[in-house]
């Protein structure tokens, strides 16, 4: 029986992933006007986005412990070999709960071959890490197998991303009042990036046009055979940056093969419309 791939929201790939590789995902929660919405499943993240345009700061929440147990039974129950690519624990306490989820389930099935997996990836960085641990298990490969892989792939994923207005990691808790004013008045556009699972400042970059441009550099520095590597783009409601990102990609690094999906709800609810974030792997 192949292992199967589960994972949550956070990873922001679109349906037609999940149903190619067979990947059970579970959402994430969105709260916004009052209302409780499932991250990839209830709401689309442009309503988010417009919602934020309109003032409006809408909130997140992990996944319940009980979403964790429900999946994890009904897989033990069934002898069947699981893993669950979980959000980075550096943002989201959602790897906690399904570790608990997991505890518990062992006690009443200790030989179940389950693992909770903590990538420290976000976005389409977990998305990529997500989808070569599927294809390893649709080839049939075994769960250690699996988990060695997809350990090392994780801990290689870069995460370089820029957000449109620092007024949303301001909402956030992410930047200042004073630094979120400041970004804004001299169109400041922060560089930041994942380091061992939390987003961390890079550099300040003035003007859109720099922004692209120094994203590209990085990559140049931090990446490694990236013409043979799957790349992965997300983007907060702007699909012709993310295409002219992709273009950059493929004239300078021969990248063959470029994924590129918008920045889901929850993610998107932090980070803000006009988000853009490339992932790679390193060295």
């Amino acid at each position: 029986m192949n292992v199967k791939i589960v994972t949550d929201s956070g990873c922001d790939l679109s349906m037609n992933y999940y149903n190619e590789f067979d990947i059970e995902m579970i959402p994430l929660t969105v709260h916004l006007d009052g209302a409780q919405y499932q991250d990839g499943k209830t709401i689309e993240p442009q309503q988010v986005y417009q919602a934020m345009k309109d003032g409006k700061s809408p909130k997140t929440s992990q996944v319940s412990l009980q979403a964790f147990h429900d999946v994890f039974l009904t897989y033990a129950k069934l002898n069947q070999p699981l893993l669950y690519i979980a959000f980075s624990s550096g943002l989201s306490g959602t790897y906690q709960t399904a570790k608990m989820a997991e505890q518990d389930v062992k006690e009443t099935y200790p030989n179940a071959a389950l693992h909770v997996l903590d990538t420290k990836c976000a976005s389409l960085g977990q998305g990529l890490v997500v989808l070569h641990a599927a294809k390893l298990a649709k080839s049939g490969a075994s769960l250690d197998a699996i988990i060695k892989e997809t350990s090392e792939h994780a801990a290689r994923m870069e995460h370089i991303f820029t957000v449109d207005d620092l007024e949303y990691l301001y909402r956030g808790g992410r930047v200042s009042r004073t630094a979120a004013f400041m970004g804004s008045l001299l169109n400041i556009k922060p560089l930041l990036h994942v380091e061992d699972g939390k987003l961390i400042p890079l550099e300040k970059i003035r003007g859109r046009k720099k922004v692209l441009k120094r994203m590209i550099e990085v990559m140049e520095m931090r990446g490694v055979n990236l013409e043979q590597q799957t790349v992965g783009i997300s983007h907060g409601n702007d699909p012709q940056r993310a295409e002219q990102l992709a273009s950059l990609m493929k004239e300078r690094f021969h990248v063959k093969h470029v994924e590129i999906e918008m920045t889901g709800a929850v993610i998107g609810a932090h980070s803000g419309p006009g988000t853009l974030a490339i992932f790679f792997l390193n060295q």
